[in-house]
């Protein structure tokens, strides 16, 4: 009953799904509205088989994502095929769910080992490329304009411009792309960046190498950035704000200095990963 249930509601919103976003279409456009074709000889038939397009369609799409990238379409419809006629199975419904439980949890493994591999390859070589220097955290940074000067605290709020990208060269965000530089306390975003900007003075340019455990860790952010993404950031500091210890929540909201919040496309390189107004 319970899985009744379940697949009931998986219907209603993809159905409610494909409903919305034919009324979004609709308010759009002047659309002239017919009735609805009836493929088959009789409305049964019919629905039957918008219900099988409708549900196959939405499963191909979430296909791709699982684990692994891999998976035989010809027997998932014969799995699928025999369970729907109760036919005799070559295998029991729990010894099927407890394999393909297994299988996820191995792949995704699997999936994990290689992305910390290729962010650790990538900072092992980067770290004995010119002019690159090494922190004990692990981060690295490149001086690509010096400055000398006063370098921003933790408790400071600073203005930057940036530009962040995958090691595979993605751009995932950038205030010089928007053309609008970004402030934001320093203590308010993951930690490459706390640490990396008060090695900083107004004026100078970095360029940052930042390993997943002092970025976005291993749940990646706002589905731009993947788990256990090295990160690579280029950032310019503009200016540096002072940390007055009286300020208030209301002083904060009013500069929009609150580094959690999102304008447009613009992105914080913020601490949580959860929300996708951050990278």
């Amino acid at each position: 009953m319970k899985k009744t249930v379940l697949l009931l509601m998986i219907l209603s919103v993809i159905f409610g799904s494909a409903e919305a976003k034919e009324k979004k279409v609709k308010k759009g456009k002047n659309v002239t509205i017919t009735e609805t074709p009836k493929v088959f000889t009789n409305e049964v038939d019919s629905m039957s088989y918008a219900l099988g397009l409708n549900v196959g369609s939405d499963f191909s799409r979430n296909l791709a994502g699982i684990p692994g990238g891999k998976s035989n379409i010809e027997l998932i419809i014969k799995g699928f095929t025999t369970a729907m006629k109760n036919d005799s199975a070559l295998m029991t419904l729990e010894m099927a769910t407890e394999y393909f439980k297994n299988y996820i949890t191995k792949a995704q493994s699997q999936e994990t080992n290689v992305k910390k591999s290729e962010g650790e390859k990538f900072l092992a070589n980067n770290m004995s490329a010119e002019g690159v220097n090494v922190t004990l955290t692990g981060l690295q940074y490149k001086v690509l304009v010096p400055s000398e000067g006063k370098k921003p605290t933790a408790n400071d709020t600073v203005k930057v411009h940036y530009t962040g990208t995958l090691i595979n060269g993605t751009k995932f965000d950038s205030s010089v792309d928007r053309g609008e530089p970004i402030e934001f306390p320093l203590n308010q975003v993951i930690k490459g960046w706390t640490e990396g900007v008060q090695l900083m003075s107004v004026g100078s340019k970095y360029k940052f190498f930042v390993p997943y455990t002092l970025g976005y860790g291993d749940q990646g952010a706002g589905g731009v950035i993947p788990p256990f993404a090295t990160l690579i950031f280029e950032v310019e500091l503009i200016d540096i704000k002072p940390f007055k210890e009286n300020v208030t929540i209301e002083d904060i909201e009013t500069k929009k200095a609150v580094p959690a919040k999102k304008t447009g496309t613009q992105n914080i390189p913020s601490k949580s990963a959860k929300s996708t107004n951050k990278k």
